[in-house]
């Protein structure tokens, strides 16, 4: 077993950083030292940042979006298009096509996919909010921008026939998103074809 060349903060450090999507044991080293050689620059911001954001940051109740404020600054957008929402899996997803910039729609998160052999069902997701906005809201068309994965699809069909009573039109992306792609890494031109090439559902 490897000794250890530091103590228990820094390894705790280490570890923890170890845990973010993209960063193994050797990245998360690397990333903890240079932290701390920055320490004036970086850690103290940093871990001031961290503490914020874990005292102010909620999700909105409307959309399913993370803000520091409820309604987040999205949903308080009077400029948006009130009669289309954009369906996605996650906040990753709605800030990659916030950041395409080619819509001012609302969004809905949903909080994942359906998934049978993950256990995942409908009272899983953010599902029966969706139903219940599209019946309040006189909204006229849903985006279903979810990802081009079987489990992606069999939400989007999900999401088709329980919305099928309702007196919307049910659009999805393009193919411009290639199949098994996740729109967190499309770029912004991919996503905005996607968008302004939706079909029928």
């Amino acid at each position: 077993m490897a000794e250890r060349v530091a103590g228990p903060e820094i390894e705790r450090l280490i570890q923890l950083l170890a845990r973010l999507p993209g960063l193994g044991p050797r990245s998360a080293r690397r990333v903890a030292l240079h932290l701390i050689r920055k320490r004036e620059e970086l850690l103290g911001p940093l871990a001031d940042a961290m503490q914020v954001a874990r005292e102010r940051i909620v999700v909105c109740s409307e959309c399913g979006n993370v803000d520091t404020i409820d309604p987040c600054t999205i949903c308080r957008d009077t400029a948006r298009d009130r009669g289309t929402i954009i369906v996605v899996e996650t906040v990753a997803d709605l800030w990659a096509l916030e950041r395409a910039g080619a819509m001012r729609a609302r969004y809905h998160v949903l909080g994942g996919t359906l998934s049978p052999l993950d256990g995942v069902g409908p009272d899983d997701l953010n599902i029966a909010a969706l139903v219940r906005r599209v019946g309040e809201n006189g909204v006229k068309e849903v985006i279903l921008a979810v990802n081009a994965t079987v489990d992606g699809q069999t939400t989007a069909h999900y999401i088709t026939d329980v919305l099928s009573h309702a007196d919307v039109k049910i659009t999805r992306l393009a193919h411009g998103v290639p199949v098994g792609g996740e729109l967190d890494y499309l770029d912004d031109g991919t996503l905005s074809a996607a968008l302004r090439q939706r079909t029928t559902f």
